[in-house]
């Protein structure tokens, strides 16, 4: 059968429908998944999580696409999550790095007792101080993505709770072991869990408070499970560290310009904006708790010496932890302190 000019123009036609369709349907190149232990309505997922991913697909032009996977929909535990970005579980993971207790043992410094004044410092602090120190150590086998702390961490108890002593024999949830170990020295009892866990273990007296930033309280119906909160005025009681971490391979897969978007979209200003934005959704929440009648104990003034005078052991000893680990952790406190001074927002 012969090729007439009618029937070659078809062929090419058809072709270059083909050729077009392909096209849009190769539009999106990449899916990424991003897996994390919260609700999606939380404030993180919501306010930072899913803005991080929204600007990353906008910036690469619909050819990036983020699903998004909250409250462990993709399996495991928690504490299991940075595990998942080492080996592929999932592409890319938001989680608390105190949930693997001793594992990245430089972030402990933005935990200590009374470290943070404010969160967008720290989490500037973090970040400078991950690429100095952690990047290509205790961070290796995953691509870290943005580095911050929560605001100020807090109280939240069942009981009245004003001083150190009104602590003793209380069964309190910690988010880390620096956290855990603070809880120690005020004569509570630390309950390690996954904050997820924490209204059951509220509900059910598994616990008899946790410490929790009031951001999170919301989500987790805090201020209807426990009749008080202890805020500090000043100097943070304490802060978890988090990290959004990201699976090596699966960004060193990526061609160089979506390679681009992702670094375009993440560091330094990312992890100031993370820190930042979870700080400024305390209030809210506080506003909440007070509307739900709830007695809130600002511990300020002198009041607070009793309270640093109890945390204040965890510093040599941390320090101490470190030197045996070959870290001098006395030169990571000096250099945060610093940042966090310079840091001018």
């Amino acid at each position: 059968m012969s090729l007439t000019r009618k029937s070659f123009l078809n062929m090419v036609g058809a072709a270059a429908l083909a050729i077009g369709s392909g096209t849009a349907a190769f539009a999106q190149e990449v899916t990424l998944n991003l897996h994390q232990f919260l609700p999606a309505q939380a404030n993180v997922p919501k306010l930072v999580l899913d803005v991080w991913a929204d600007n990353v697909e906008e910036a690469s032009g619909g050819r990036i696409k983020v699903d998004r996977y909250p409250s462990m929909q993709l399996g495991g535990r928690p504490p299991e999550l940075m595990d998942q970005a080492i080996d592929g579980v999932a592409d890319i993971v938001w989680t608390v790095v105190g949930y693997t207790p001793g594992r990245y043992p430089s972030t402990e410094v933005f935990e200590l007792p009374f470290m943070m004044t404010d969160a967008r410092a720290m989490s500037s602090a973090y970040w400078q101080m991950f690429e100095k120190h952690m990047k290509d150590t205790e961070f290796k086998d995953v691509h870290i993505l943005g580095t911050w702390v929560h605001g100020p961490g807090m109280i939240h108890t069942k009981d009245e709770v004003k001083t150190p002593a009104d602590m003793e024999g209380l069964k309190i949830r910690g988010g880390s072991r620096t956290v855990n170990n603070l809880l120690e020295k005020m004569g509570a009892t630390p309950v390690g869990m996954p904050v997820p866990a924490v209204p059951e273990g509220l509900s059910k007296g598994v616990i008899d408070g946790t410490t929790i930033p009031w951001e999170v309280t919301g989500a987790l119906k805090v201020p209807e499970l426990v009749g008080n909160h202890t805020e500090f005025e000043g100097n943070a009681l304490y802060t978890l560290t988090f990290v959004l971490a990201m699976n090596k391979d699966r960004y060193d897969s990526l061609p160089d310009d979506l390679r681009q978007v992702i670094d375009d979209n993440s560091g330094l200003e990312f992890s100031i904006f993370a820190g930042g934005t979870q700080a400024d959704s305390d209030g809210p929440a506080r506003e909440f708790a007070v509307s739900n009648g709830n007695n809130i104990v600002t511990v300020s003034g002198a009041d607070l010496d009793a309270w640093r005078a109890a945390a204040q052991p965890i510093y040599d000893e941390w320090v101490a932890d470190m030197e045996s680990k070959g870290i001098d952790g006395q030169a990571l406190i000096d250099e945060a302190r610093a940042l966090m001074d310079a840091y001018e927002g």
